[in-house]
C-alpha cells in the first residue's frame, strides 16, 4: 500500500518550522483568559441544490479556506499561516482530538478552551486561532480536515507554488529530492516547487513524478 509522507522539501521562501502540540489532556477544566480580535470573513451564501451535503461542505471548506488566506495576505503573514495549518492539520489528524471537537454534546465554551491551550503550546497567531473559534461557534469544526486541503490549494496558487509527489520504493535521501525538486521547477516554470514523497512498493525500480 502506498503511504504519502507529510513532510515536503520544498524550494521556497523559508516558512515558520511546524511544532503542534495535542493537549496531554482534553478535559473539562481548562483556563481560558487571552482574548483574540475578533475575524470578519465574508463567506458567500449557499443555497441547497438537491444534490446532497458533500457538493456544498466541499464549497463552504474552500471559502473558509479562501477567507483566512485573504486574512493572511493582509496582514503579510500568509507562509506563517500556512505553517499554522500545517500544524493544525497534524494537531487534528488525531481522532481523539477530532472526535471531541466534533462532539454536539460538549458546548462551545469547552472546545474554545482546548484551542486556547492547543494555540499557546503549539505558538498560533491570534488570527489563525481566531478562525478556530469561529468554526466551532459556527458549527463548522467538523470541515477543518477539507479546509487544511483548500487552504494549501489556495496558497499554491497564492505563492505560485507547484507541487509533485515523488513515488519510489525506497526513501529518497533529501539531496536527490532537491535534484528533483529543480527539475521540476525548471520544467513548470513555478516560483515556488514542493514535493510530497509517497512510498509505493508496487514499483519495481526508480521513481515517479506526478502532479499533487
Amino acid at each position: 500500500m502506498a503511504v504519502l509522507q507529510h513532510t515536503p522539501i520544498s524550494l521556497q521562501s523559508p516558512k515558520s518550522p511546524v511544532s503542534a502540540r495535542i493537549p496531554r489532556t482534553l478535559t473539562h477544566s481548562l483556563s481560558f483568559s487571552t482574548a483574540f480580535p475578533s475575524l470578519r470573513l465574508k463567506l458567500r451564501l449557499f443555497v441547497s441544490n438537491g444534490k446532497g451535503g458533500a457538493r456544498m461542505s466541499s464549497a463552504a471548506a474552500g471559502s473558509y479556506a479562501l477567507a483566512l488566506a485573504d486574512v493572511s495576505k493582509s496582514k503579510n503573514t500568509l507562509d506563517t499561516t500556512s505553517a499554522d495549518i500545517e500544524k493544525i492539520e497534524k494537531i487534528f489528524s488525531d481522532q481523539q482530538v477530532y472526535d471531541f471537537f466534533v462532539n454536539p454534546t460538549i458546548d462551545e465554551e469547552k472546545k474554545r478552551k482546548v484551542i486556547d491551550e492547543i494555540s499557546a503550546s503549539s505558538g498560533l497567531q491570534p488570527h489563525t486561532t481566531n478562525f478556530l473559534n469561529i468554526l466551532v461557534d459556527g458549527k463548522r469544526i467538523d470541515l477543518i480536515q477539507e479546509i487544511v486541503k483548500e487552504f494549501e490549494v489556495v496558497y499554491n496558487k497564492l505563492t505560485d507554488t507547484e507541487v509533485a509527489v515523488v513515488s519510489s520504493v525506497v526513501k529518497l535521501e533529501s539531496h536527490h529530492l532537491a535534484q528533483i525538486a529543480k527539475q521540476v521547477q525548471k520544467l513548470t516554470g513555478a516560483k515556488n516547487v514542493r514535493i510530497k514523497t509517497l512510498i509505493d512498493p508496487s514499483l519495481l525500480a526508480g521513481f515517479t513524478v506526478s502532479k499533487f
